[in-house]
């Protein structure tokens, strides 16, 4: 039923859809744990020291975020590391991603990185995105390949 609903929405609306994840009920000894985690100030420093990175990368242009970049600024600062780019090609090739689904991983891949500080896009920021990629077609089925690497 869950997989008739889904191929409902066609791909090319999903693919102008940046993150798309399934979230699942949380149990209640999850939910009343008082266990140590982020506060939301450390989070909100975090995310504001990655927009103020996103702003000077984007000086001078009318582009503000990662989202917003054009194709060339794609090239330019989303550039994965080696196996980034091997992560990135295997899971194209396997997962029958279109360009623009492709192009949404390296924002959202561009993005994690900023959020930790990194200057450079690496095959975890890569497959931490793909992952959330949740509902393209072919995607879902194959959670287990980010996971557990390419193979």
């Amino acid at each position: 039923m869950i997989h008739r609903y889904r191929s409902r929405v066609s791909g090319p609306l999903l693919d102008r859809i940046d993150i798309h994840i399934e979230v699942p009920a949380v149990k209640y000894r999850d939910l009343a744990d008082r266990g140590e985690s982020e506060s939301s100030a450390a989070i909100a420093a975090r995310v504001s020291r990655s927009r103020e990175v996103q702003k000077e990368r984007f000086l001078g242009t009318r582009v503000r975020s990662n989202a917003q970049m054009t194709a060339r600024m794609i090239r330019k600062f989303c550039e994965p590391d080696e196996a980034g780019s091997r992560m990135l090609e295997v899971v194209t090739d396997r997962l029958g991603l279109s360009a623009r689904s492709y192009t949404r991983i390296l924002k959202v891949a561009r993005t994690i990185a900023d959020l930790e500080g990194a200057e450079t896009i690496r095959e975890h920021h890569i497959s931490e995105a793909i992952q959330y990629r949740s509902l393209d077609r072919k995607t879902w089925a194959c959670k287990e390949f980010c996971v557990n690497g390419l193979g």
